[in-house]
């Protein structure tokens, strides 16, 4: 099974509670000893918990993704408002303090605290690689007084599911495929597993697929019939078996454009969501004449309230000729809208274009005879938002109630810069 597969050395290291640890360090606190919460959002006591330190976990039961109402009411909890910039230049800082270790091609940056490295080749400088990867945690708590936890395996797979599945509990962990077996096939449910989400779960349970045994022992015929090349690459992950390769450059196949918000409370009104879709359709319209890119496939996804009982919808409309026009994608979203909005309160919005060319020109329209009016108005307004920001010019939908687009607009990834 494993012969002339991937035998390399790669680590995962996740900076453990990363925000809180940020915000310790700032204010010259313990992250293991204090209750820290960092909070998106102090005025809405539905605000995300987007970091809770181990005591705060341990002893008040708040983690990651709890809201600020379940936070008790308690002296000793200190909250924070995120830093999104020094957070960022500090994850900055830490890829820089790895690049000491192995040159930049051996490192991969997944997220703001999680990078993959390679020391295959790194024995003769360093040690062995799991002597390499504890100087490294320790160089960064040093410098950095940041805790983390690090997954070793033979590949970057089973890196990021050793550091996942136990790593985090233990601060170091190596998997080889020896141990996919023993400590991979009896992982249920799926979606705790990287790369398996809530919905592709769902589906491979109606396939009476619940562990990743059953994964690895399903029928790989069945798994292709049914999701395509993506079933092949889930029964040989369920096998520790991945051949991407970190040291390859990333080039997207297929180019899409995707912008998406959780709103900050329920919207109940149709109006008001239709508000909110017509300021995402403006940003990602932007966004495509700036590359100067046209789409033709719009897709609008809505996730409901958790008050209700039903999910949302993802629904897609292809038009006739690409487009980066605000209005026509928004008028595609409109259609989708209208024809499954199920009138419940809606909590998240996802606008999603694809089926992208390179943009040739306005293409006229006898029945539109103001396109190029708009194209032109559209570059304007762009050169005027690029000069003297994205609040220079917006449309009166964005003054109202409704209207998010000015306060996101001061935000880093959603959150206070």
């Amino acid at each position: 099974m494993y012969v002339q597969k991937p035998e390399r050395s790669i680590i995962c290291i996740d900076m453990k509670c990363f925000y809180a640890s940020c915000v310790a360090m700032l204010e010259g606190m313990d992250v293991m000893k204090v209750p820290i919460a960092v909070i998106a959002n102090f005025e809405q006591p539905g605000s995300v918990v987007l970091a809770a330190s181990p005591p705060l976990k341990e002893k008040h039961h708040i983690k990651t993704g709890s809201r600020k109402y379940e936070i008790p009411n308690d002296p000793e909890i200190q909250l924070f408002k995120p830093k999104m910039s020094f957070f960022i230049d500090l994850s900055i800082e830490i890829a820089k303090l790895i690049a000491e270790f192995v040159p930049k091609s051996s490192m991969f940056i997944y997220s703001i605290d999680e990078i993959f490295v390679d020391l295959t080749d790194t024995k003769k400088l360093w040690g062995s690689p799991k002597t390499t990867a504890l100087a490294i945690q320790q160089a960064i708590y040093d410098q950095f007084r940041i805790l983390s936890a690090v997954g070793l395996g033979p590949n970057m797979l089973l890196a990021k599911l050793a550091l996942d599945l136990e790593a985090k509990k233990t601060g170091f962990t190596e998997w080889t495929y020896g141990d996919v077996q023993t400590k991979l096939w009896s992982v249920s449910p799926l979606s705790k597993i990287w790369g398996i989400g809530t919905n592709l779960e769902q589906r491979l349970n109606a396939l009476g697929i619940y562990t990743i045994g059953d994964l690895a022992h399903a029928d790989i015929q069945l798994l292709q019939k049914k999701f395509g090349v993506i079933g092949k690459q889930l029964h040989a992950h369920a096998w520790g078996i991945d051949y991407a390769d970190l040291h390859e450059p990333f080039h997207a196949k297929n180019i899409s454009f995707s912008k998406g918000q959780v709103l900050l409370k329920d919207y109940y009104k149709k109006e008001a969501i239709q508000t909110v879709i017509l300021e995402m359709c403006e940003d990602i319209a932007k966004r495509l004449r700036d590359q100067n890119f046209a789409a033709r496939t719009i897709s609008l996804s809505l996730s409901y309230s958790k008050k209700t009982a039903t999910t949302g919808f993802h629904r897609s409309k292809t038009l006739p000729n690409p487009t980066n026009d605000t209005m026509e994608i928004y008028q595609a979203c409109c259609q989708l809208f209208h024809r499954y909005y199920d009138a419940l309160p809606v909590r998240k919005l996802t606008i999603h274009v694809a089926n992208i060319t390179q943009n040739s020109g306005v293409q006229l329209d006898l029945f539109d005879q103001h396109r190029l009016k708009r194209f032109t108005l559209a570059k304007t307004v762009d050169q005027l938002r690029d000069r003297l920001g994205p609040n220079a010019v917006l449309r009166a939908v964005s003054y109202t109630d409704a209207g998010t687009a000015r306060k996101r607009s001061e935000l880093i990834g959603g959150h206070l810069a």
